[in-house]
């Protein structure tokens, strides 16, 4: 299995302890994402020490506040080092409203420029708040990934939308990666919209050190958790787990391009 989005740097083990418990349990890849410049670098170093660790840069739309070009110029330089195979993420957080929704968008459409030039994924997050995300924010970045991203890849980070966004980001092409928040009880329109997700399109994660499955829930999240989300999702989807697990590899050694053996 893989964990397609965790980040190492807010987690309280040091990375070797993370990366060893995930390599226990059979996760073979990890992307550490960065929230900011310093996140980024942290994210990069991780990458350098552990094979199994790929890093992803870039600027949270709860840091946007400010964004500039130079800003954009650091994560650009930033996503060329070898081991980051992603940017973000991006995108628009209007729940928490850290920072200026125009300062957010700016920073996702600058992003989304530096995903097209260096040719990697684009990671995106997007939350409106509540059990599951449909409101504004979603509905602006769907329009702004429609309008300003075609060719490039883009990876639903946390997917937490309704059934009927699962299909629509099916239809330009866009990865929906789940979370522990699948696990939960009350989230069935979760896993309805896990189910309406086609083959090519699935990926898992942990974001890791938020939203443990419900086996640990209550802990700070880690890599080596993902099994649990991944095992609850073959059980939604109605697979065997080493159907999914295949699947799963398979899809993110192509978004990512890193090796899948």
């Amino acid at each position: 299995m893989i964990d397609t989005h965790c980040h190492l740097g807010l987690c309280d083990p040091p990375d070797d302890e993370l990366v060893a418990g995930a390599r226990r349990v059979g996760v073979r890849r990890l992307l550490s994402v960065g929230i900011d410049d310093a996140g980024s670098a942290e994210a990069i170093a991780a990458a350098q020490r552990h094979e199994e660790v790929f890093a992803c840069v870039g600027r949270h739309p709860n840091g946007a506040t400010g964004f500039d070009d130079a800003a954009a110029a650091r994560i650009e330089e930033l996503a060329r080092d070898p081991r980051v195979v992603a940017v973000g993420e991006t995108g628009l957080d209007y729940y928490r409203g850290r920072a200026p929704r125009t300062d957010q968008h700016r920073a996702f459409r600058a992003q989304i420029e530096i995903a097209r030039r260096l040719g990697k994924p684009l990671v995106i997050h997007v939350r409106d708040g509540g059990q599951t995300t449909d409101g504004e924010a979603l509905a602006e970045t769907f329009e702004t990934l429609r309008a300003e991203a075609s060719g490039v890849t883009v990876v639903l980070h946390c997917f937490s939308a309704p059934p009927e966004r699962a299909l629509e980001a099916a239809e330009w092409g866009w990865s929906c990666s789940f979370a522990g928040n699948l696990t939960y009880p009350k989230a069935e329109t979760l896993r309805e919209a896990a189910r309406a997700v086609p083959d090519e399109l699935l990926l898992v994660e942990t974001d890791a050190p938020f939203l443990a499955p419900q086996v640990a829930r209550g802990k700070p999240n880690e890599p080596a958790n993902v099994v649990a989300t991944a095992e609850r999702l073959a059980e939604v989807r109605e697979v065997p787990y080493h159907e999914l697990e295949a699947a799963v590899e398979a899809n993110a050694a192509r978004v990512f391009g890193w090796d899948a053996s």
